[in-house]
């Protein structure tokens, strides 16, 4: 029997290639489901950080942590926000997925390239969520996408060129596979073809880059039904797997039982996995099945390609926490009040041993680079990032960069490191999360600052007290 339609109503942010797609339709069945509702430490599984069991990703995989996101963004300029220690620790500190949601088929390759290239130079490996499909949300609240499917060919081949040679995580078109039934059965087959089309043209364009298709979630279609419309869009040939989850609030442990049916519907394929969103499922769905914005939700696991299950590739944040469904607020904009609400009673972020044991280690001079780049300015101040790589042969254990700024910029706040200063000289250290640098690895952070007439880059860099090439 169909079910009715189902009561998930997404929107998309205001502007831009990267707008955030806010919330996924939820299954009316769905609504008796959290008579109950279990705390965050109950619903979250455990973060797995052996890799004796490993999905298709390389155990230790980073992903790209975008300097520019809303949270980045609220983070820094409100240093002196009461949330803002829990915001920043617990979501501006996160990788996140970036949507490209607007149809700009012109901008649409050097949109993702700005994208891929900041990941690569970082040594992270970018989620990108593509969605413009067309009749995207069957009409509802994020209707909109590409004019036609020829048209959509066509964009999906430049977002495929702009993925460039490295790896890549791309979530394939959000509802498009489980949200159909505004399409008849031409439609329906024209719909599959054209994304079996994309899948293949992100393979040809980018081999490194893995293609995940629309699987729903588990209080939606069956995992049969599900299957069997993965296999029509193609995914046996043109894609890495599937995901689940997006924008909803299921658990982490029944969404990857459902995803498991599903590859077991498939016939357990062995290039085939899926991947969670576990942005807002740490307390599980809210009672009554609300979806728009519900109170006492909680962030689930934290982003991690480290899962400890062969099938799931990845524990993702599609969803960016904190940016509103369209009740709270207008939809796709960040919120702050949703945001630590979503935080405030989840564990914290995982830690990396701590950085005095072993104690800090020094690379030998010429083993260590800085990319220092200026994201975006106004008129007295700007926004920078900032890379740092290990190009020794050895891992260093927790590290101190400093510089001396040329002129009279000053560091109002940063993110994802610590930041002081004195006079010009400025000295920067890692967080419990990040302060590992194994052989050949990377770690950005970024800052505020602000500037008088003249803002050039600093080149003097030290890590741990030896020099660094700068770039």
């Amino acid at each position: 029997m169909t079910p009715p339609d189902h009561a998930r109503h997404p929107g998309k942010s205001p502007s831009g290639p990267s707008a955030r797609r806010t919330s996924l339709r939820r299954r009316v069945a769905a609504l008796g489901l959290a008579a109950g509702v279990a705390t965050a430490g109950t619903v979250l599984l455990t973060q797995v950080q052996a890799a004796a069991v490993q999905g298709s990703l390389p155990a230790g995989t980073q992903f790209y942590k975008d300097p520019n996101s809303q949270v980045v963004k609220w983070a820094a300029a409100n240093p002196g926000d009461s949330r803002q220690p829990v915001i920043s620790t617990k979501i501006a500190s996160q990788p996140q997925a970036v949507w490209f949601s607007v149809y700009s088929p012109s901008t649409v390759t050097a949109d993702v390239s700005k994208v891929t290239s900041a990941a690569a130079a970082a040594g992270q490996v970018p989620v990108l969520v593509a969605y413009t499909i067309p009749n995207r949300d069957c009409g509802g609240a994020s209707a909109g996408g590409a004019p036609d499917l020829a048209s959509y060919d066509n964009w999906a081949r430049g977002f495929a060129a702009g993925l460039g040679s490295g790896p890549s995580i791309v979530i394939l078109e959000p509802d498009s596979i489980a949200l159909t039934t505004c399409l008849n059965s031409q439609q329906l087959s024209d719909r599959y073809a054209s994304l079996s089309r994309a899948g293949a043209a992100i393979h040809a364009a980018a081999p490194k880059a893995k293609v995940y298709m629309d699987g729903g979630h588990s209080t939606w279609n069956s995992a049969s039904e599900q299957a069997n419309r993965l296999r029509s869009a193609g995914v046996l040939n043109n894609a890495d797997g599937f995901y689940t989850n997006v924008s909803n609030f299921n658990t982490t442990s029944g969404e990857v039982s459902y995803d498991k049916a599903i590859l077991s519907a498939l016939g357990n394929p062995s290039h085939l996995h899926a991947v969670v969103d576990t942005s807002r499922n740490g307390n599980g769905p809210a009672g009554g099945g609300a979806w728009c914005d519900p109170s006492g939700r909680s962030l689930g696991n934290y982003p991690t390609a480290n899962t400890g299950d062969a099938a799931i590739d990845a524990f993702l944040w599609v969803k960016p926490p904190g940016e509103a469904d369209g009740c709270a607020g207008k939809a796709g904009t960040f919120l702050p009040d949703i945001a630590y609400a979503l935080a405030v009673n989840a564990p914290n972020p995982p830690t990396s041993p701590p950085p005095t044991t072993p104690p800090p280690s020094s690379p030998p001079a010429g083993a260590c680079a800085v990319s220092y780049r200026i994201s975006s300015s106004w008129a007295g101040g700007f926004n920078a990032d900032v890379t740092v790589k290990n190009s020794g042969g050895a891992v260093i254990n927790g590290w101190t960069l400093k510089w001396t700024f040329p002129n009279d910029q000053k560091v109002v706040s940063a993110w994802n490191a610590t930041a002081t200063q004195s006079g010009n000289a400025v000295t920067v250290t890692n967080l419990s999360y990040n302060g590992s640098l194994p052989a050949g690895g990377s770690t950005s952070f970024g800052f505020q600052g602000s500037s008088g007439s003249a803002n050039s880059a600093p080149t003097g860099f030290t890590l741990n007290g030896t020099a660094c090439t700068a770039s």
